[in-house]
């Protein structure tokens, strides 16, 4: 049997000697990588950065932005097929460990299915982020999801080289009415890539409507920040309900009100919002209008940490305040920078908190770990004499699903804390 076993092994087909890979190598470029600079590849992640391919077997500069690979061990073996954009520190995101597939059509579709079959398990209306990214296998393309219309972000070179693909795909899964093309992040400034906003598939109002924990909004798709809201919070968000019947609520960087319209919606008093932009908080009086809000609210226009400042020298003090600010923290560099404006912002937050309120203390930065949140608002307990205790931790919702290999994909904080006046403790 162990003759016969042997003999069987050695006639299974070699992939590194098949007809197939020679004709897909004939067809794609190589890139070959340095010696070790594979392990990161087979423990999961997917990016290649510029400093780990041989350049000198194969160079970079030969290759044009979005082209497609075969990744290869420094000895030889491939790894499967990758995007590659020479001009950047991540030159290459892993499309496939099977060098017999490309990003076409097809896998789009495939993909696409999939990331549809996690969303539509999880919610019952069709509110959700579609596509996360790296995390659902198509590394640098999102996609939101307003019922019928669909806003699309693409920040590689290697996904707007198959756009048209992307959104022949959407149209074959979903069938949306409609398709923006939200193009104007930053990333695509990096790629090399212009940003443009403009409709490709129907039409596509200024503002969709959505449904989130049951509130009704309305979204600036056009002219928001990045594809108009956020559904990332959506969990926490549901939780901070559950503190807000009766109270007296302060929503901080609010934007168009994703967690004050929804203390509202939960039986809040009173609400005030606080944002630099007065279209934004155009957009909460719609969406508190949208949910008949009888309760008092107060908008505030201006930088969040001048308001603040104004509301502490006024006295005014909050049942629940949210502190949930952009990235401070956009590159490793900002971390220093970062963890100060943090640290400012949560210290001002927490003088707002009545006693034995509650303070939910959000990040959006990845390079922010969740540990080191908390070190920032135990800190800040310690400098003004307050007993805290953390009672939820919070992440992002399911559509926006975690790469176990990628801790990139991993981005989102949410710490509730109860506040009291100092307990000698």
């Amino acid at each position: 049997m162990a003759e016969l076993h042997c003999e069987r092994r050695n006639q299974r087909p070699n992939i590194y000697n098949s007809v197939f890979y020679e004709t897909l190598v004939s067809t794609l470029s190589v890139i070959r990588l340095k010696g070790q600079a594979d392990r990161r590849l087979r423990a999961g992640h997917q990016w290649i950065y510029s400093n780990e391919v041989n350049t000198d077997a194969t160079p970079l500069k030969q290759f044009n932005a979005g082209d497609q690979v075969i990744v290869e061990t420094a000895h030889g073996k491939p790894l499967g097929v990758a995007m590659i954009n020479p001009n950047t520190l991540i030159c290459g995101r892993l499309i496939s460990r099977s060098t017999d597939t490309v990003l076409n059509k097809s896998t789009i579709v495939h993909r696409l299915k999939i990331a549809l079959s996690l969303r539509d398990s999880v919610y019952p209306e069709p509110y959700y982020r579609l596509v996360f990214g790296d995390s659902d296998g198509l590394s640098g393309l999102v996609v939101d999801r307003f019922a019928d219309i669909l806003v699309v972000q693409i920040s590689t070179a290697g996904i707007e080289r198959v756009k048209n693909e992307v959104i022949e795909a959407l149209q074959e899964v979903v069938k949306p009415s409609a398709i923006l093309m939200k193009n104007d992040g930053k990333m695509r400034n990096v790629e090399g890539l212009d940003t443009y906003v403009e409709e490709v598939f129907g039409h596509v109002p200024e503002v969709v409507y959505l449904k989130e924990n049951d509130v009704l909004f309305q979204a600036p798709v056009w002219d928001g920040q990045k594809t108009g809201w956020f559904y990332d919070h959506r969990e926490n968000r549901k939780t901070m309900q559950t503190f807000c019947s009766g109270k007296k609520v302060l929503d901080v960087f609010s934007y168009v009100g994703g967690w004050g319209v929804q203390a509202a919606a939960a039986g809040a008093t009173e609400v005030t919002f606080i944002d630099a932009s007065e279209a934004a908080l155009d957009h909460v009086d719609a969406n508190l209008a949208l949910n008949q809000y009888e309760g008092e609210s107060n908008l505030m226009q201006g930088d969040a940490f001048e308001a603040m400042n104004a509301l502490i020298e006024e006295k005014q003090r909050f049942d629940v305040v949210v502190m949930d600010p952009p990235a401070f923290i956009a590159r490793r560099k900002d971390i220093k920078a970062g963890e100060g404006a943090y640290h400012r912002a949560n210290q001002l937050a927490m003088r707002l908190v009545a006693k034995g309120g509650i303070l939910v203390s959000g990040s959006c930065s990845m390079h922010l770990e969740t540990g080191r949140l908390h070190d920032i608002v135990r800190s800040n307990s310690r400098q003004l004499e307050r007993f805290s205790q953390l009672v939820y931790r919070g992440t992002q919702a399911p559509d926006h699903p975690v790469h176990p290999a990628i801790p990139e994909t991993e981005y989102l904080k949410a710490l509730f804390y109860r506040v009291h006046n100092n307990m000698g403790l």
